[in-house]
């Protein structure tokens, strides 16, 4: 028969803070009651199926709250309306959450677009190719920069981000001035792909 202090170990791994559960899993339990009677789906998704232009939302809380969880109950729901979900925790691979500025959340948008989507890349490669010298220098490598596939030098320069202080003032000095424009690259990839949509809408990222 496992000792008390072994039940409370059993227990307290059960309830991860750091692991979302996914949509359907049994354990999830409902706590909108003591959050004011807010539900993701209502308050975030109605602003994204109502809208006929681009929306924001910002969905903050304390960590461990269930943020994660409920974003992904909102992609469920948005791709079961038939939407385009593209959903990403930022700090698990391409940005550090002590220190994070916009910028290194705009690169991680970028290399999981470009790894999530299929489209005309072109519009990502020119801007990258611009800025070629500059990013190469400041990460002191050209490793994947002549790819085909322009998720590949998007990974090493969010990678970079992660790991190198150093590195990352350099590469936002670089990157800061021309956002931007990426962000109109962006638009055209996310337009001129195959069965794009319309228009777009964004919610909060994950980080």
């Amino acid at each position: 028969m496992p000792s008390d202090f072994e039940i409370l170990r059993s227990i307290y791994n059960a309830f991860d803070p750091f692991e979302p559960l996914q949509p359907g899993d049994p354990v999830y339990v409902n706590c909108s009651a003591v959050r004011g009677d807010e539900n993701i789906l209502v308050d975030v998704g109605r602003q994204i199926t109502y809208s006929d232009r681009v929306t924001h939302q910002l969905y903050t809380g304390h960590r461990g709250a269930g943020k994660s969880t409920e974003l992904l109950r909102l992609k469920e729901a948005l791709e079961q309306d038939g939407y385009r979900v593209v959903y990403f925790a930022a700090e698990e691979a391409d940005i550090d959450p002590e220190d994070a500025q916009y910028t290194d959340i705009l690169l991680a948008c970028t290399r999981n677009l470009l790894a999530d989507l299929q489209g005309d890349q072109k519009p990502i490669q020119q801007w990258l190719q611009s800025r070629k010298t500059g990013l190469v220098d400041a990460m002191q490598s050209e490793v994947g920069f002549d790819s085909i596939n322009a998720e590949v030098p998007f990974s090493k320069l969010t990678t970079t981000l992660k790991v190198s202080p150093t590195a990352r003032a350099q590469i936002r000095k670089i990157v800061e001035p021309h956002t931007p424009s990426l962000i109109e690259a962006l638009n055209r990839f996310i337009g001129d792909r195959p069965n794009a949509p319309a228009h777009h809408s964004q919610a909060g990222a994950d980080c």
